[in-house]
């Protein structure tokens, strides 16, 4: 049985660190995870991918998770990113249970929206309208949307290994591309990839429409646009690509092929919002989109994602415009919801506080340092890559520039590595750490001894 978790007014728990073994899996949880691999097909997943390390969360606060099983982690998946403030933070806590008493959902505007919304404007340099959703995905699906009312043309440009979410579009040559083989991807060459769906279910008409381009490679976007940039309604980019890191002057480079081709420049910022920095990427690398779709950091968990950009542009969703001058349709009964948008302003206002942003890049910095030391004192060919607040390990001997760099990683390695860190009490994302305010010295001094004790591990294990 797990251990009480703190209550809302308690502070995390970030005292009692993670025992250095697992409990075993008891029937109950077993039985859980027996139902839910009959009643949710997609709902058994883990971490690593291996079926033993499946767990059931019982309980967040702070840095900590604890399981059904009662094991706790230090959780560097914090839900795949939004927890930047740790889980169950009072203060988000806090302003969510005074909403609640005055109602969860209206369908209607509410002054909790309008806040948000001018506090995005004066946050992020796009920004001079907003729109909300309750997903990511529903944010880059209308940001396409949009482009295309806006430009009056179909096609969309995507990076090669860049995940946008579950639109059909989205799900073409993304990091699931199967079909890999010899560092080759499925479709194409490293320097003319081909759209390739990752899912069954998608129109072919959709692939038509989808041009890809390899990350980071400023002449050969130019050439596929110099081709067909014409056609172009949007370039859609993760400024920092899942952990690469965009090289010097290829962000600015695609702002001014955008230019010159007439396609809106699209930022998908669902992780690197108000997470890489105070404006996101956008102030991180000083480049300016026309549109970005914002998310996960900024809700503290609760479901919102955040469309915006110039006014202009955004003035294709205003209610009553036909669709013949380009009128966007768009509706949502939980989109900008008063429960979502207070707990985006707590967690907001906690980020603006001074020194946040350079704690957490010192976090980040002190877990990367260890990794590093780690895999050097075990004699492993590795590198991190990525932002400080949110990174990953690699078995490679450079950081990985694009995603046909990153196949060369040994993805067992990478597996077992990340298994080796769960039995050792450490919970990672399945490609990348992120890091929090609420990992403290005790929470790091403690991860990077798990990084010593796996690497050491995985090394024993290679011999």
């Amino acid at each position: 049985m797990s251990r009480r978790a703190p209550g809302p007014g308690e502070p995390p728990r970030a005292g009692d660190l993670p025992a250095r073994a697992r409990n075993p899996r008891t029937e109950g949880s077993r039985r859980l995870l027996e139902q839910a691999a009959r009643l949710l097909p997609s709902g058994v997943r883990s971490n690593t991918g291996l079926a033993e390390d499946a767990l059931l969360v019982a309980s967040a606060r702070g840095a900590i998770v604890t399981d059904s099983d009662g094991n706790d982690y230090v959780d560097y998946l914090l839900g795949s990113g939004p927890m930047i403030l740790g889980h169950a933070h009072p203060a988000v806590v806090e302003a969510v249970g005074r909403q609640l008493a005055d109602g969860s959902s209206y369908l209607a505007l509410n002054e909790r929206a309008v806040e948000l919304a001018q506090a995005v404007v004066d946050r992020v340099p796009c920004a001079e309208a907003v729109s909300f959703y309750s997903s990511g995905s529903e944010s880059v699906n209308y940001a396409l949307r949009l482009a295309r009312a806006a430009t009056g043309r179909q096609k969309i440009l995507k990076f090669e290994g860049a995940f946008h979410g579950m639109g059909d579009e989205s799900l073409h040559s993304n990091q699931w591309t199967t079909g890999l083989g010899e560092g080759q991807a499925a479709g194409g060459t490293a320097a003319r990839p081909m759209a390739v769906p990752n899912s069954a279910g998608l129109p072919g008409a959709v692939t038509e429409s989808v041009l890809v381009a390899p990350y980071n490679d400023l002449a050969a976007t130019g050439e596929l646009l110099a081709e067909q940039g014409a056609e172009v309604a949007a370039i859609i980019v993760e400024p920092m690509q899942r952990t690469l890191v965009p090289a010097e002057g290829f962000l600015a480079g695609l702002r001014q092929l955008a230019d010159s081709s007439g396609a809106l420049l699209v930022f998908d910022e669902m992780v690197t919002a108000f997470r890489l920095a105070r404006g996101g990427a956008q102030e991180a690398y000083g480049v300016v989109p026309d549109l970005a779709t914002l998310g996960k950091t900024v809700s503290g968990g609760h479901p919102l994602a955040v469309l915006c950009g110039a006014a202009e542009i955004m003035e294709y969703l205003r209610p009553g415009r036909e669709p013949a001058a380009g009128g966007v349709m768009q509706t949502g009964t939980f989109s900008g919801n008063p429960v979502s948008c207070v707990a985006a302003l707590a967690t907001l206002a906690e980020l603006d506080r001074p020194g946040v942003y350079q704690r957490l890049a010192a976090s980040g910095q002190r877990l990367r340092a260890g990794l590093d030391a780690a895999f050097a004192a075990a004699g492993i060919e590795a590198c991190s890559s990525g932002h400080d607040t949110a990174f990953e390990a690699w078995f490679l001997p450079r950081p990985p520039r694009n995603h046909r760099d990153t196949l060369a990683t040994d993805r067992g390695r990478q597996t077992e590595f990340a298994h080796l860190l769960l039995e050792r009490g450490v919970l990672k994302a399945h490609e990348k750490f992120f890091v929090c305010t609420a990992h403290d010295d005790r929470l790091l001094e403690f991860t990077v001894q798990a990084f010593h004790d796996a690497a050491s591990a995985l090394a024993a294990a290679g011999d």
